[in-house]
């Protein structure tokens, strides 16, 4: 294994052990550190070291970065909406996911309407 499939692995973990203590301290501490952005800069470096910096393929690689923020978001309101409404643990992360997926089908069908 190398070291760039390892990394996630352990950061993961440790994300997760960091979570655990910190939502019985501070739920919103924990929630930003369940939101950072840790695959996007592993990923940004795979890629742009993969291309050998290729300006023009990175730009494509961010653009994509930005367009699936967008689903994400949603998922992530919904999750606020299902949580506010009592939903349970599954239900609400089921209907996180549909609505993920719904996002994600509008951004790719307005992405090919528009050419981004």
């Amino acid at each position: 294994m190398k070291w760039n499939e390892i990394i996630p692995v352990i950061l993961s973990i440790i994300i997760i052990i960091t979570i655990a203590i910190l939502q019985k301290q501070s739920r919103l501490l924990a929630a930003i550190f369940a939101t950072m952005p840790l695959n996007i800069p592993l990923a940004l470096y795979i890629v742009y070291s993969s291309n050998n910096g290729e300006r023009l393929l990175v730009n494509q690689f961010a653009t994509g970065l930005l367009l699936g923020l967008i689903p994400t978001i949603a998922f992530a309101i919904t999750i606020w909406f299902a949580a506010r409404a009592g939903l349970k643990l599954i239900p609400m992360i089921s209907m996180g996911y549909l609505v993920w997926g719904i996002v994600l089908l509008i951004v790719f069908g307005l992405r090919r309407i528009l050419e981004i």
